[in-house]
């Protein structure tokens, strides 16, 4: 095996023993890539480790503090990158362009209180940041979004338990 192929197992091996260790930092790092154009998840883990006794509240915040912090990079996304980098690169359709330029022009900036949503609420994000919305407006609504969504699960979640 050569050096490199020993460093991408190492780190391969770090990565599934931290992913199999859930806790805050594991959740923010989860949370804010869910909320990149990656087509991961962060729900299944704040559930995990509500399940498994963890402070609801720091729980809740952990995950929307990093969810939020991930909408941030995609709105500079938005507002750094041209087409090539938002079609070839991220791989956002025009489709998914369209409907979240759909949805500013039935809900104004106040679709991104929807930031939260599958499939489209990346995409709003970065269109955000594409149509320059104004950073404050940004995250009062992105951060409230992602908030209950949280809010959301985490009841559900103790409710279901409790």
């Amino acid at each position: 095996m050569s050096h490199f192929d020993n460093q991408f197992l190492t780190y391969t091996v770090m990565l599934h023993d931290w992913l199999n260790q859930p806790g805050y930092v594991t959740l923010f790092f989860m949370s804010f890539l869910a909320s990149t154009l990656l087509p991961l998840g962060s729900e299944w883990l704040l559930v995990m480790m509500l399940t498994g006794g963890y402070d609801p509240l720091s729980t809740v915040a952990t995950a929307t503090v990093g969810n939020y912090l991930g909408a941030v990079v995609t709105y500079l996304i938005g507002i750094a990158g041209g087409n090539w980098l938002i079609e070839r690169v991220l791989r956002v359709s025009p489709e998914q362009q369209e409907r979240a330029h759909g949805y500013y022009r039935r809900y104004g900036a106040f679709s991104l209180l929807f930031s939260w949503l599958p499939i489209v609420g990346d995409p709003l994000c970065l269109v955000g940041g594409m149509l320059r919305v104004n950073f404050g407006l940004f995250s009062l609504l992105v951060a409230a979004g992602k908030l209950i969504r949280y809010i959301v699960t985490a009841w559900i979640t103790l409710a279901a338990t409790g």
